[in-house]
């Protein structure tokens, strides 16, 4: 009987839709978080020295337009560069059984070191070699991985991940404007768009923990401390400018 591969990921090995694209929901999240906060806290260093005095409307038509103009940039670049890399890695793949069809004895040369470089044995590396020779697809696919790096992307789904990513960017970026959607004043604002950037750094970097699986502390502490770099970054260079 054969095995259906996206059902077993997800029946016999968990595999849940958040780590299928863990890649685009932290990359679009945290850029989306970023990206929104930098609006809000430049304009809030240039106000600090009494040089810009710029009110909530004016942050918040900023921070929503640069918001949405991002995301579907982002959603877009990930999109068009998926697309990309799977049109490079079929086009290298044809060469490469193009090379198996012409130089069958080259390219099972290359295929033994390969396997003695992964620990095989010599006699079994030159045995295996010549029975992966006869099947020119599974050899490609060999090749591809470990002759030029290149993992397969033929299942990925540009479509889905561009959306995935610009969604993540929209939900998480949105969050350190909700204080000036709320209706209020810079000088109350600013600090509750400060906790709310933390609080959506905070839940992102708690996903790749429950999904990674890896230490909470380096997951979060991790994401915590570049959107927290960046944020003091964006207020910093706002206060030099406003000065």
């Amino acid at each position: 009987m054969a095995i259906n591969w996206a059902a077993h990921r997800v029946i016999d090995h968990n595999v849940t839709r958040a780590q299928e694209f863990l890649k685009q929901i932290v990359y679009g999240g945290n850029d989306g978080i970023v990206t929104t906060f930098a609006i809000v806290a430049g304009f809030a260093g240039a106000s600090a020295e009494n040089t810009a005095q710029i009110g909530a409307l004016a942050v918040l038509v900023f921070g929503l337009a640069n918001l949405f103009a991002d995301g579907v940039s982002m959603g877009l670049g990930e999109f068009l560069s998926g697309r990309s890399q799977r049109d490079l890695y079929t086009a290298r793949r044809r060469m490469e059984l193009q090379e198996l069809a012409t130089d069958p004895e080259g390219e099972q040369r290359e295929l033994c070191q390969m396997l003695r470089e992964r620990g095989m044995a010599g006699p079994d590396a030159d045995a295996v070699a010549g029975i992966l020779m006869r099947n020119h697809d599974f050899a490609a696919d060999l090749m591809m991985t470990y002759e030029f790096e290149m993992p397969d992307p033929r299942s990925a789904r540009p479509l889905a991940d561009g959306l995935s990513t610009f969604l993540a960017f929209i939900t998480l970026g949105g969050i350190p404007l909700l204080p000036y959607l709320a209706g209020m004043s810079p000088d109350r604002a600013f600090p509750v768009s400060v906790a709310a950037a933390a609080l959506a750094l905070f839940l992102l970097g708690s996903l790749r923990w429950r999904v990674t699986g890896e230490s909470a502390l380096r997951s979060i502490g991790e994401t915590m401390a570049v959107g927290g770099l960046c944020s003091l970054v964006a207020f910093g260079v706002g206060a030099l400018v406003g000065g």
